[in-house]
């Protein structure tokens, strides 16, 4: 048995931000990871840093989003310098596109509901006319009205942050164990064992980060990860001239020129393969916002499946039954990569969360539940 003094379940975004922050803190961290056969939304996200409409229902959340985003300028900092990897930050803000009035009217209402919660650490947003979001971005069909805007909002490769992750931990002496997929955790004494692809990883500590897997694991450290998976698909346009100097919600630019077009929500199960019928309603909303895409080929498409919550906020929680034992989940890796690395990471290394990321515990959802 190999020994550590804290394994990391998962080597996703999530996974990989955490163990990085772990090693940061001087510890020795094992990355276990499944490989290339696993959901890994890692993979096949949209890439946004995003603030704009976070948090509504859960003001903790929206406040802890905007904390990631501020952070997100040092945090890539950091991974360039110690990786040479550029993650092609870019937040200059972001906008949310409406394709009538009735739209931007209810988006508005909505951003103004978002920041008048009690507890909610208020941002500003922006409404912009037809006008206004033209002369930020050239080019929008005659069909688009406006457009929210958040200036907290960005975009970075998701590749290349996944890659500077796991090159900074082992920089910083982690040990990344790819094919070893956790099948069972058992508690020695004041230690855990990880079973995993007929290894056995020891260590102080265990953080499930394993996305999808977490439903599984959890219960077997007293913890509760009831996830379930929604689809999302993406399109990718032939690299162009840029034209988009703001990612949307919707529709961005790559460093690369590529165009990516995506946020669809689909209740499919595991199944993530793509579908034409999504596809083209994805498509054809691009091609209102930005007439001019009509003639750029499509190079490929692809599914992801999300990691969603009942109420589709994080969970992180410590176990009472099994100290040592902590869960990390969520749906927006990238965006709070910087706050799992930067912040979360020392709270698990020391071994309490802290009083401002008790509301996402798993337990709100039994107690939401039963009332």
């Amino acid at each position: 048995m190999r020994e550590f003094d804290l394994a990391v379940i998962g080597g996703g975004l999530v996974g990989g931000a955490l163990a990085y922050g772990l090693a940061r803190a001087g510890r020795r961290i094992a990355l276990l990871d499944e490989g290339d056969v696993a959901f890994r939304a890692s993979r096949g996200n949209f890439g946004l840093v995003w603030v704009q409409g976070k948090g509504l229902g859960l003001a903790p959340y929206g406040n802890w989003t905007r904390h990631a985003a501020r952070l997100w300028p040092q945090f890539a900092r950091l991974l360039a310098d110690e990786t040479g990897i550029d993650v092609a930050l870019e937040q200059h803000g972001g906008l949310h596109v409406c394709l009538s009035e009735t739209e931007l009217t209810q988006r508005v209402a909505a951003l103004a509901m978002l920041v008048e919660q009690a507890g909610f650490e208020r941002y500003a947003f922006e409404a912009l006319d037809r006008a206004a979001l033209a002369a930020r971005v050239p080019g929008i069909g005659p069909t688009v009205v406006g457009a929210t805007y958040c200036a907290l909002d960005g975009h970075c490769n998701p590749l290349r942050l996944l890659r500077a992750l796991h090159a900074a931990f082992e920089r910083r002496g982690g040990e990344y164990l790819p094919l070893h997929k956790a099948e069972r955790i058992e508690r020695r004494g004041q230690r855990f064992v990880v079973h995993a692809a007929g290894a056995r990883i020891g260590a102080a500590q265990v953080v499930l980060a394993a996305g999808l897997g977490n439903a599984a694991l959890a219960p077997q450290v007293g913890l509760d990860a009831p996830v379930r998976p929604q689809r999302g698909q993406v399109i990718v346009l032939e690299r162009v001239r840029p034209f988009l100097a703001y990612p949307l919600s919707t529709l961005r630019q790559t460093d690369e020129g590529t165009v990516l077009i995506g946020n669809s929500h689909e209740d499919a199960g595991f199944d993530d393969s793509a579908g034409t019928a999504v596809c083209a309603t994805l498509a054809e909303r691009a091609l209102r916002i930005f007439p001019g895409l009509r003639d750029v080929r499509v190079t490929r498409t692809w599914a992801a499946l999300r990691v969603l919550s009942p109420d589709g906020f994080p969970i992180y929680d410590r176990s009472a039954s099994q100290p040592g034992a902590f869960i990390v989940t969520c749906h927006s890796g990238v965006t709070l990569a910087a706050a799992h690395a930067l912040e979360l990471a020392p709270r698990i290394a020391a071994g309490d969360l802290g009083a401002d990321l008790r509301p996402f515990s798993a337990r709100r959802l039994s107690v939401s539940k039963a009332a």
